[in-house]
């Protein structure tokens, strides 16, 4: 059994892509997927399942998404010792409780990678934002007060390869690994 972690791209942001968490769930169970949970209205869910294949896992649960909620969602899917590991490797400045500064961990869909997300994006604005690659997910902190003047904030949004990124907060992160 593979304990993962799937993060649902985009779902229940301003009343848009409405995917209730309690249906997600069963739709998950239907799939076979054992101890379903999910966390937050945002389209976390970890499960247990039987299939070490994370490409045919994504492509089930997108399946499932599109069949019973009409939806095309990007779905991405990590196994939860992995996201562990990652979280393991963050550095310094990151997810340290200061209130001043936003910690996320922004997670890259295949095929993409980290070359063609700092490509689009670009350096980070030194002394407003950080950031720092490892494996599938991208550390990124910014000032809270100066985010909009920030180079990640808008383009991690409205760039090309934002349909190809999902991001989540340090403490959903850290959340979602403790289920």
């Amino acid at each position: 059994m593979v304990q993962y972690i799937a993060f649902l791209r985009g779902v229940n942001i301003s009343g848009k892509n409405k995917v209730p968490m309690a249906e997600l769930k069963i739709g998950f169970e239907r799939l076979g997927y054992r101890k379903v949970k999910t966390y937050q209205n945002s389209g976390n869910v970890m499960f247990l399942s039987d299939e070490n294949n994370i490409e045919s896992v994504t492509k089930q649960i997108e399946m499932m998404i599109k069949n019973q909620f009409v939806l095309d969602i990007p779905v991405f899917v990590i196994a939860k010792e992995e996201l562990a590991n990652i979280l393991c490797n963050a550095p310094d400045w990151w997810g340290n409780e200061d209130k001043e500064v936003y910690d996320n961990l922004i997670f890259i869909m295949p095929p993409a990678a980290f070359t063609d997300v700092f490509n689009e994006i670009g350096e980070p604005k030194e002394g407003l934002e950080k950031i720092q690659s490892c494996g599938k997910a991208i550390f990124w902190s910014f000032s809270r007060k100066d985010y909009q003047k920030t180079n990640w904030w808008a383009k991690t949004a409205n760039t090309s390869i934002s349909s190809k990124l999902t991001i989540r907060t340090a403490n959903t992160v850290r959340k979602v690994v403790e289920m």
